[in-house]
């Protein structure tokens, strides 16, 4: 999907267009060949620009041209994907590209919030010919995103726990290795996206102004506080696994003694009716109440039995 998009400098008026115009934002969504060619030749870049960027696998970095001309941004956003059973919390890889001082370009695999706040005009004071800018509240926005989301992990981790108490479940089991997994990758783009903008503060990259320094600064902020939650939510969610690991453990082994106390208990009647089966001499074999002498008997043993292993705490 190729979509342009400009911002009038005189009236301030935001709107979608169809030629490239200079100071315009082109956004490249999941783009064909023929969109990709078409904007490479339109702007002059070099298509591997483009390309890098739908990389999944693509780590959040800064390249640039030797003349300066260009210059690649990426960094990790936070999405959703959906499953049969649950959502997925994962990362992928936006690239910004600075062509000169004409055009600025988004290229993303999917559709992101991130994108379609600016696309919908919910982020104030956004020009799209105002470049440093740009890239700073997107950088900011990303980092609120994964603050946002980190949220909603820790209240899924709760929700989790909860029903876990209750009853053991490999479905939630399940959904707490998949919240640990999404930590993981938050983890690892919030770090290498702290590395992106850690560069770009020193303003070698992209120019600085002052009015929009401040922007960037609050996102470095956002993103390291994201850190720090993604890191305590982790720690957290790694003592509750093994805590539910050493918990299921605990619970098998008092099934497994139960059922050999069981298996014990069952065993002393089928002893005794066992030696009176037997074709010998045996006591009160020839009185009439020697029958309900013996069940008396297997009963009485096998009571007894019980309460010695009751005692001993071998019924859980």
């Amino acid at each position: 999907m190729l979509k342009i998009y400009n911002t009038d400098i005189e009236t301030n008026e935001f709107e979608e267009i169809k030629e490239f115009k200079k100071g315009s934002w082109i956004n490249l969504v999941n783009p064909s060949e023929a969109e990709i060619k078409k904007v490479c030749e339109s702007v002059q870049i070099q298509e591997d620009f483009i390309r890098d960027a739908l990389d999944s696998e693509e780590k959040a970095r800064i390249d640039e041209e030797e003349d300066d001309s260009t210059i690649l941004i990426v960094v990790d956003v936070p999405i959703i994907e959906k499953n049969e059973e649950n959502e997925i919390y994962t990362t992928m890889p936006l690239g910004m590209i600075i062509v000169r001082d004409d055009f600025f370009i988004t290229v993303s695999l999917r559709k992101n919030k991130i994108i379609e706040d600016f696309e919908k005009r919910k982020i104030k004071y956004f020009q799209t010919y105002k470049k440093s800018r740009f890239i700073f509240q997107i950088l900011y926005l990303n980092s609120s995103y994964y603050l946002m989301h980190l949220k909603q992990i820790n209240k899924e981790t709760e929700i989790a726990e909860y029903i876990l108490k209750k009853s053991m479940k490999n479905k939630e089991l399940l959904k707490l290795l998949s919240l640990e997994k999404s930590l993981v990758y938050f983890t690892t783009s919030l770090k290498s996206n702290e590395l992106v903008m850690e560069k770009t503060l020193r303003g070698k990259i992209i120019k600085l102004y002052d009015e929009d320094e401040d922007i960037l600064e609050d996102a470095i902020t956002e993103n390291r506080q994201a850190i720090e939650m993604a890191k305590i939510y982790n720690d957290i969610l790694n003592g509750t696994m093994d805590a539910y690991a050493s918990i299921i453990s605990n619970n098998l082994n008092g099934v497994m003694k139960t059922l050999t106390s069981i298996t014990i208990v069952l065993a002393v009647p089928t002893m005794i009716s066992s030696f009176w089966g037997m074709n010998v001499k045996l006591p009160f074999e020839n009185s009439p109440f020697g029958f309900a002498i013996m069940i008396l008997f297997a009963v009485i043993t096998t009571l007894l039995v019980t309460w010695w292993l009751k005692k001993r705490d071998m019924f859980s």
